[in-house]
Order: C-alpha cells, then sequence, then structure tokens
C-alpha cells in the first residue's frame, strides 16, 4: 500500500462513499463503524445507523467501539430497542443499505460464513447440513484435532461462525457493500455453502426468489473494488487499489474476473477523511 495510508484506512474511505445522504444503513462491526462515521462527518450528516442488537443512532459514538454492545453505543443513542424490532425494519423495506464480510464470496456474490470443506450442492441451498454423510464422504462427530468438526460433514471440513444477521442484510436490503479480505482461497467460484444470498445464478435470480430489492453494490477489498453486471449480476474490477495492479487482482481471484474497460486506480483517502479515520480511531485498532 502506498505510503501515508493503511489498506483498512483506504477501504473505509471507500464504504464511506457509497453511503448517501439520508440512507438508513445497517452498520455491523469492523470497518463499517469507522465508514459509517467518516460518511456522518463529511458528505452524509443525514445518514441513520442500526445495529443488530437493537440500538439506532443519527450519530457516531463518542468513543470507539470494539463491539456493537458497548456502553459507548448505547449513550447517546436515538432509540434502544429489541434486536427483532431493528430486523423488523430490514423486512419492512427500510433499510437502503447493509454491510456484510464473508469467509468466502462467488462471482455473483453469494457469501459464505457456515462452512469450509463442504461440497456444494448448487449455486444457492438454504438447506442445512445433513445428517446423514455425502455420498463417499465420511460423517465426523468432532475431534480433538478439530474441535470445530460437525457431525454430518465431510472430514476436515470446518465451522464457521455463521449468519447471524448477515443472511437478513443480504436478502433485505437496498442495497449490500460487501467488505472482504482479498486472497483467491475467498474469491472463488462456487462457495462451499451459500449463508448470505447475492445474485444467486446471476441475472434474474433474485425476483425469481423472491427477493426483489436490493443485491450486492460492490464488494470493497484489500486489493480493489468490484462491481456487479446490471444484465449478468456477475462481478468485474471497477478499480484497482493503488499499488496493486490488475494482474494482481486476477490472480488473487478464483474464477476468470471480467475487467471494466475503463478500469482505474482507486481514489485514495483525502487529508481530511484521513484525520477523521484517526481521530474516530487513533490506535488504528480496525484499520493497522
Amino acid at each position: 500500500m502506498a505510503a501515508g495510508y493503511t489498506a483498512g484506512e483506504l477501504m473505509v474511505a471507500c464504504a464511506a462513499r457509497e453511503i448517501r445522504d439520508g440512507e438508513v444503513v445497517f452498520v455491523g462491526m469492523r470497518l463499517p463503524l469507522l465508514a459509517f462515521a467518516l460518511a456522518k462527518r463529511t458528505h452524509a450528516p443525514g445518514a441513520v445507523g442500526l445495529f443488530e442488537n437493537g440500538i439506532v443512532r443519527d450519530q457516531p459514538a463518542a468513543t470507539l467501539l470494539y463491539t456493537m454492545g458497548d456502553g459507548g453505543n448505547v449513550a447517546g443513542a436515538l432509540w434502544c430497542t429489541r434486536m427483532m424490532d431493528v430486523m423488523a425494519l430490514l423486512h419492512q423495506g427500510a433499510v437502503d443499505l447493509g454491510f456484510i464480510g464473508g469467509a468466502q464470496m462467488d462471482r455473483f456474490g453469494n457469501l459464505n460464513t457456515s462452512y469450509i470443506g463442504v461440497a456444494p450442492p448448487g449455486p444457492v441451498s438454504g438447506d442445512q447440513p445433513s445428517d446423514q454423510p455425502e455420498a463417499g464422504r465420511p460423517a465426523t462427530g468432532g475431534s480433538a484435532g478439530n474441535p470445530w468438526a460437525t457431525r454430518g460433514l465431510p472430514r476436515g471440513s470446518i465451522k464457521l461462525p455463521g449468519s447471524g444477521g448477515a443472511a437478513d442484510i443480504a436478502a433485505l436490503s437496498g442495497r449490500l457493500l460487501i467488505i472482504m479480505q482479498h486472497e483467491r482461497r475467498r474469491f472463488t467460484p462456487r462457495v462451499d455453502y451459500v449463508t448470505s444470498p447475492g445474485y444467486g445464478e446471476g441475472g434474474d435470480w433474485r425476483a425469481r426468489v423472491g427477493l426483489p430489492r436490493g443485491g450486492p453494490a460492490a464488494a470493497i477489498t484489500t486489493l480493489g473494488v468490484l462491481r456487479f453486471r446490471p444484465d449478468t449480476r456477475e462481478a468485474y474490477l471497477d478499480s484497482c487499489h493503488p499499488g496493486t495492479s490488475v494482474a494482481e487482482v486476477r490472480a488473487n481471484t478464483g474464477w476468470d474476473l471480467k475487467v471494466a474497460e475503463d478500469v482505474g486506480e482507486t481514489p485514495p483517502p483525502t487529508a481530511d477523511e484521513l484525520q477523521i479515520i484517526r481521530e474516530v480511531d487513533p490506535e488504528g485498532f480496525w484499520t493497522r
């Protein structure tokens, strides 16, 4: 990364620029916390932030948040309610933009935060893992060597944290922003398990399965910004971060990543953006 800022700070600036003034934003954790604060203090003072634990804020927290349940997130909140009330806003269509991440993303923006090492049954599956092993693959009941092994999954598979509210955010937000580390093992042709739907099989898949709004608008990664074609809904490279190249991004992507004809360089954080980011996170806890 070019001198003067970290990859995390660049990603925060990119994410903040996607927030529009007046929008209701499902903020989440980590870098989106800083992106919301940056947007509020620059171009989107009217944005409102929602947190899965039931907190609604019209101003960023006065202190750095390590979890959404920190006392600093309660102090000065616009509304402290139940998780179900906040999630209901998603179902009502009241959320304009949601942030999530993932362990894996495929070319249509489907995300996996559930299992690694299970053979994907298809582009999208809402089924839970079966208690019966897949043909030719033994069931496992956990072991000292792999405490995360789960009964009914192939030997050597890994159980990840799961969805939390991510599936709801991906399915029901007006737009979705994905924040991820860019590695070939993470950007895979097909995710091992679909936790949070992107554009499914591509094209009009969301409308066909009853998700008429939303879908990924962009994936902001450690190497660049990916966006999605309006017709096929396949991801393409829109910009490379300073110090990276198209070849590097494509080499770290597990499918034949398409590239925009006018692919450019991601604009670096401005001096004002960096000042705000470092005021919010002075030790670089989230951005180092």
